[in-house]
């Protein structure tokens, strides 16, 4: 596949798969996502919403379904990217599915606005989809390009909320279910009420969880995550 000869920060994670993802009052977003990544007609799509809500993870669901239905894709997060140089964003031209994330990160920068304009009509020549993502819809960014900005507030927007409380205890439990891991719920709810109700957190705080267990060969219990953090 194409993605096996990129750069680290462009390989798609391995959990980041539509099975992976809790959906809550999303469902619309995922199934919109879903379609596109089974071969729907090119478009333009903007995903958007806070930090934490999921997007880089259903941009990466939507190439890995691309891939394992033969439809080329390419996964191009503009923050890494960006320290790389224009460079990165060559040789894409062949793709029939381009999925850029951060744009935030290149907005007012004239000269990467402009390669991604030509990304945005090489795509739109060919017949191409192109996603993208940012936490605001285009019309909030600081574009210098009038050109590229008035492209994207055309595209279709599918705005992405937060999951609330009950969902994202499913979340975790489906996060360590993918490491071999069972997550109780009294665990969850600890968890919850003990740190930032934000999953990017919740998430890098069950990661470290599970590999203090593994290495005492030990359950995720409430008494455990209490052991581990006071030895840390």
């Amino acid at each position: 596949m194409v993605m096996q000869q990129l750069p680290l920060a462009m390989r798609l994670r391995e959990r980041a798969v539509f099975e992976n993802f809790v959906p809550g009052a999303n469902l619309e977003a995922v199934e919109s996502l879903a379609r596109i990544a089974g071969g729907a007609p090119g478009e333009v799509v903007w995903l958007c919403g806070p930090a934490g809500v999921g997007k880089s993870h259903l941009l990466q669901a939507l190439c890995a379904r691309a891939q394992r239905g033969a439809l080329e894709s390419a996964y191009l997060p503009l923050r890494p990217l960006h320290a790389l140089g224009l460079e990165a964003l060559a040789g894409w031209q062949r793709m029939r599915l381009l999925a850029l994330d951060d744009l935030e990160t290149i907005a007012g920068d004239r000269c990467w606005e402009q390669a991604v304009f030509g990304l945005y009509r090489e795509a739109q020549e060919r017949g191409a989809t192109l996603v993208a993502t940012a936490p605001e819809p285009p019309r909030q960014l600081p574009w210098s390009l009038p050109d590229l900005a008035s492209r994207f507030a055309a595209a279709t927007l599918l705005a992405l909320r937060p999951l609330d409380e009950a969902q994202q205890r499913e979340a975790l439990r489906l996060r360590a279910r993918a490491r071999g891991l069972e997550l109780p719920e009294e665990t969850a709810l600890y968890l919850q009420r003990r740190f930032p109700r934000d999953l990017p957190t919740l998430y890098q705080l069950l990661d470290t969880l599970d590999e203090a267990a593994l290495a005492a060969q030990r359950r995720v219990t409430v008494p455990f995550i209490r052991s581990v953090l006071e030895s840390r």
